[in-house]
């Protein structure tokens, strides 16, 4: 099962929010696409970890996506343990991704800080012989460590090291994001009208959220966009390359 892209995210939504307009893009042109949720995100104030499940494999399924796991870490409160690393390393090991796409180094919600830092050291540590990993089938697992790792941006309008032209999969990124019904805001979810309020349950964060990428696609020359950190220098060959 090897992928071209894997796009970890500590709750489910994270990558849909923040990547998926990219992932949408390089699907289009045939890469393979994988996603990783490392909790269940059963601490949010609307929908059930069992409803959460199923729009999370209702939003890959729209996606494309080859697969989508979960490691179900205990949201909230799980931590940099050697537990915890060696079940990111086992996924990585497992669909062999040439980039890893990860949650934002500082964000709004301390989980993002915290499962971006993991999953750096995880794409490390998977290169590592000397650690030994199993995946479902028991096998013993070769190494593997991504080429590159790039960090989505997500609710703080942290500066991007570069911005993903986005502006053919926006729309497409908008109803993937609607598999959250009880999430966001879809009118049709009538079922969730009279659960609690929060920022990002109302239809104005929508809008936000395609205002956002057109704040980022704007200095790049792209209708809509989207930002990434670098955990490295990247190198650059080509000047004219860059738009």
């Amino acid at each position: 099962m090897k992928v071209d892209i894997l796009a970890i995210g500590v709750h489910p939504d994270d990558v849909e929010l923040s990547c998926s307009g990219t992932l949408l893009r390089y699907l289009d042109e045939g890469k393979t696409i994988g996603l990783l949720d490392l909790t269940r995100g059963e601490l949010g104030t609307r929908g059930t970890a069992e409803i959460r499940d199923q729009e999370a494999a209702d939003a890959a399924r729209l996606m494309g996506a080859s697969f989508r796991e979960n490691v179900a870490m205990a949201d909230g409160f799980f931590s940099n343990t050697r537990e915890n690393v060696l079940k990111i390393t086992e996924v990585l090991r497992w669909c062999r991704p040439e980039i890893v796409l990860a949650n934002a180094p500082d964000d709004r919600h301390p989980d993002h800080g915290r499962a971006s830092k993991l999953t750096y050291d995880a794409c490390f540590y998977a290169g590592l012989p000397k650690i030994s990993t199993t995946w479902k089938d028991g096998e013993p697992q070769a190494k593997w460590r991504p080429k590159n790792l790039y960090y989505y941006i997500q609710d703080f309008n942290l500066t991007p090291d570069f911005v993903i032209d986005i502006s053919s999969t926006i729309e497409r990124k908008m109803e993937v994001i609607k598999a959250f019904r009880s999430q966001f805001h879809v009118p049709e979810a009538k079922e969730y009208a009279k659960e609690d309020a929060t920022p990002i349950s109302g239809s104005d964060f929508m809008e936000f959220l395609k205002a956002k990428a057109r704040t980022y696609g704007r200095p790049a020359g792209y209708e809509f966009g989207e930002g990434f950190i670098t955990s490295r220098t990247p190198g650059v060959q080509d000047l004219f390359g860059l738009d």
